[in-house]
This record gives structure tokens, sequence and C-alpha cells, in this order.
């Protein structure tokens, strides 16, 4: 960002208003080529963005990836307490993406679950599951849909 702004700002204080504009079209230009070049060829895309970095593999550490990244342990955790994870063997698979994002699988045990395998669980104890509340829900959030194209929602009784 600051390499733009200089870009712009120093053929101003020259007072040359001609040079600003062209060198910042001659800049946005650049990064637009490169933009497209980037997402027409793979190579190109991993020599200017990067790839990913394995950081845990199968609940370990690679210290190897971390020394790469300069990124310490600490930092490391961290990042996967900001994900909202607080045991660290709780993650089968994470990454340090191009971006400096963490990207994570979570370990069998520590996966939340999921509505298909609830139902999955009551029926294996014999219990019959209800949709009824299921389709419910998806209406009342059907119906926000509805009033943002304008509809109105229908009053609630319980508000009068």
């Amino acid at each position: 960002m600051y390499l733009i702004i200089e870009i712009v700002v120093t053929p101003i204080i020259e007072k040359g208003l001609t040079k600003t504009i062209v060198a910042a079209t001659v800049f946005v230009l650049t990064l637009l080529v490169l933009e497209y070049l980037q997402m027409k060829s793979n190579t190109l895309e991993k020599f200017f963005t990067g790839k990913s970095k394995i950081v845990v593999e199968n609940r370990k550490l690679n210290v190897k990836n971390l020394k790469k990244l300069r990124l310490t342990v600490d930092q490391l955790e961290m990042r996967i307490r900001n994900e909202g994870i607080n045991k660290f063997d709780d993650i089968k698979f994470a990454t340090i993406e191009p971006n400096g994002l963490l990207g994570f699988e979570l370990a069998e045990d520590a996966k939340p679950l999921t509505i298909r395998e609830f139902k999955t669980l009551m029926e294996s104890y014999g219990f019959q599951v209800n949709n009824n509340n299921l389709s419910e829900s998806t209406q009342s959030s059907a119906s926000i849909f509805n009033e943002i194209n304008g509809k109105q929602k229908p009053e609630n009784p319980i508000l009068k």
C-alpha cells in the first residue's frame, strides 16, 4: 500500500500530474496482467502467490515447515486458539495458507455432531426422527428473505 501512495504522490510533489497518471496506470495495469496470468497458469500462481505449508500432520507438529515460515510454536498456538480450538490434539491436519490464514481439519473425535449423524444415531436406537421442526426452521429463515424482497412478515401474536 505504501508503494502505491509513493508512486502517486511523488510526481504530484514535482508538479507533474501527467507523470502521476502514467505511473499509476502502469502500476495498475501491471497488477491486472499479473493477476490474469496467475488465473491462467498454475505454475505462475505458485511462483507469485506460493502454496500452503503443512504445519500439523497426523496430530504432530512439522517443525521444519514452522522454521521455513519463521513461526514459533507459541504463535501457532495463538492462531489455533483464535480459531476456537482448545486442545492441540484436536487438530488432525493444519496448514498456513499463502494469505497467512490457518486452515485445519479437526480429528474425528473433535468434530461437532452434524444433523445427519444425529438422525442416523437416533434411528439406530429406534427413535423416529421428526422432520417437521427442521422444515419450520427452514420456513422461518425463508421469511427473512421474503421481507427483503418486499413481502411483509406476518405479525407475531406474542408481540401484540
